[in-house]
């Protein structure tokens, strides 16, 4: 399952979810060709549990022409080869991305995927931290047949005057042929049917159609009111360009001299959020965001979750009374957005880069890696209502100049690829951040009783006081990270030893309580939803290899702190 919605109506699209023909690198098992799941990863394998290295995927399908392949995650390099030949090669585990092949002769085909987790020089984003990186297609691949000309997306803006809504449009169109197209694009939602002018595209290139397009009669989209609506983009050429038989859009009908050849369904809802002094504003009310730290991990699945585990997940967060969740610390599976999307979950998205130090951000490969993360999450996931902040580079160098140049260089890129949602990023350079007036949101991860004795709500104010001199005066305020850890199962009624359930409540109880009783607060994330498997150099930090923070252990069983937070978040709206 790619998505929760159809997304072509046109355009021909098959899964290649399954068995795939999986043959590990190194290892006792080298050479030898067992049957994997796609998505999935191989750690779930037995005898994988601890691979780290390089293997080989491969699936065979039947079909020709224009044949574009989508990955939505290869953990973490990937080169994709079409019957032998290399088509293309993607790093980033957490990052969609495609291959094209053009003019492919009818028959039988097979792709072969080589994929690593290894960490290496080459490799700036994965490194060894204090969560796992899994190794395999771990999300779904799918094959399209394309025209020659073909929508490559569709981004829409909400925007809202007067109470009226209306979007901005768009329309990524790409000819992949060899003659030159005249392209008309008309896009319908709900009861608004519009039809741009029509454009020529040169052979081998990509066009923008812009234009804002008034959409009456629609509902807003909120947490409470989650409505959302089906943007359907079509593209027609002109007859006498091509000698392909017509085809009906479903939402156009026949139309006389044209071809519809391509098509994209896009999903939306209609928001607008802003920042306005303090407050974070949804739709321009002030929202107070109750939410959890989510990483993609199971002990049963590694974190290629399936859709039925990503419900629970989101159904446990709602229980407790969360109103957001934060995806640390990467982009996440677009199947998880679409439920957030209908469970009006908002989101706190985030690109792959947790705790470099400068050394680390030095790395040849960083500016260039992280800036292609950056691009294919907000390429990608642009549409997703329930986004609204972009985040970057969480605890990261924030306190030399260098550190700075590299989050004002990021954060430039995304408000240039989206200008619709505020920026941010979670510091945890306690009185020594110079990043904070570059971003629209101040954001901090902090742990006082847990790795510091000092009083909560102290400890607080004394961030706070100094933000305000630091570069983020008047700026909304969030908590990213907070918590303390405690083990299932492990009780002690003296209620102070480290590790237990009843110690890991209180100091929750005391964290949220001084978070919500201070009004200058947008909300708080809680680290974390979850326990999680961590790297192996991690492991002497950490009790069982695990990284221990979870409100539910790693299978979802409720530890006492379940109760603490549902109650907290009950009596704070």
């Amino acid at each position: 399952m790619l998505r929760l919605f159809k997304t072509h109506d046109i355009r021909k699209q098959i899964e290649l979810t399954g068995l795939w023909d999986f043959t590990p690198s190194s290892g006792e098992n080298a050479g030898h060709t067992i049957s994997a799941a796609v998505p999935g990863c191989w750690e779930c394998i037995p005898g994988f549990e601890n691979y780290r290295g390089m293997a080989e995927y491969s699936k065979s399908f039947t079909g020709g022409g224009n044949i574009r392949i989508v990955f939505k995650g290869v953990s973490h390099t990937a080169e994709i080869f079409f019957d032998e030949k290399r088509v293309a090669g993607h790093y980033n585990a957490y990052t969609p991305f495609d291959a094209i092949v053009t003019s492919v002769p009818d028959g039988e085909h097979t792709i072969r995927v080589k994929v690593s987790n290894e960490h290496n020089e080459a490799s700036s984003l994965h490194v060894s931290n204090d969560y796992y990186t899994y190794g395999g297609i771990n999300r779904p691949v799918a094959v399209e047949f394309l025209q020659d000309v073909y929508i490559t997306h569709v981004h829409a803006t909400p925007l809202c005057i007067n109470n009226e809504w209306s979007l901005q449009l768009a329309i990524g169109i790409r000819n992949i042929g060899k003659n030159n197209k005249t392209v008309t694009a008309a896009v319908s939602l709900n009861n608004t049917r519009h039809t741009f002018e029509p454009e020529t595209i040169n052979a081998g290139e990509e066009m923008i159609i812009t234009g804002e397009v008034r959409c009456p009669g629609v509902e807003s989209y909120d947490s409470y009111n989650p409505v959302l609506y089906n943007l359907h983009t079509c593209i027609s050429i002109d007859k006498n360009n091509t000698g392909d038989g017509s085809l009906c859009c479903p939402t156009q009908g026949t139309v006389p001299c044209v071809v519809f050849c391509d098509d994209l369904i896009e999903r939306i809802g209609f928001r607008v959020v802003e920042v306005s002094g303090r407050e974070v504003l949804w739709n321009g009310k002030p929202i107070l965001i109750k939410g959890f730290n989510r990483h993609e991990d199971h002990p049963d699945y590694g974190n290629a979750l399936p859709f039925q585990a990503m419900v629970n997940d989101i159904k446990l967060m709602k229980d407790m009374g969360a109103n957001a969740v934060r995806t640390s610390h990467y982009p996440n599976d677009e199947l998880f957005l679409d439920l957030c999307d209908e469970f009006g979950l908002m989101v706190w998205e985030e690109n792959h880069s947790r705790g470099l130090s400068e050394e680390q951000m030095r790395n040849p490969n960083f500016r260039s890696q992280i800036a292609e993360c950056n691009r294919e999450m907000v390429y990608n996931h642009f549409n997703h209502p329930s986004i609204f902040i972009w985040g970057i580079m969480n605890e990261c160098e924030n306190s030399t100049e260098y550190g700075r140049e590299c989050y004002a260089e990021q954060f430039k890129q995304i408000r240039s690829l989206d200008s619709s949602r505020p920026v941010s990023f979670a510091s945890f350079k306690f009185l020594s951040d110079i990043c904070l007036d570059l971003v629209d949101i101040v954001s901090y991860n902090i742990y006082p009783r847990w790795y510091n004795e000092t009083p909560v709500a102290e400890y607080l104010q004394e961030l706070m006081d100094w933000v305000e001199k630091a570069g983020g005066r008047g700026k909304p305020f969030l908590i990213t990270e907070i918590g303390a850890g405690g083990i299932y199962g492990y009780r002690n009624p003296g209620r102070r030893a480290k590790w237990t359930e009843e110690r890991h409540a209180d100091i929750l109880e005391e964290q949220l309580n001084a978070i919500f009783n201070n009004t200058n607060v947008s909300g708080v994330f809680i680290w974390q939803y979850c326990d999680i498997r961590v790297d192996e150099d991690w492991a002497m930090r950490r009790p069982r290899s695990m990284n221990n923070k979870g409100i539910v252990d790693e299978y979802r069983r409720k530890k006492l702190a379940y109760e603490t937070v549902k109650e907290i978040f009950a009596k704070n709206k």
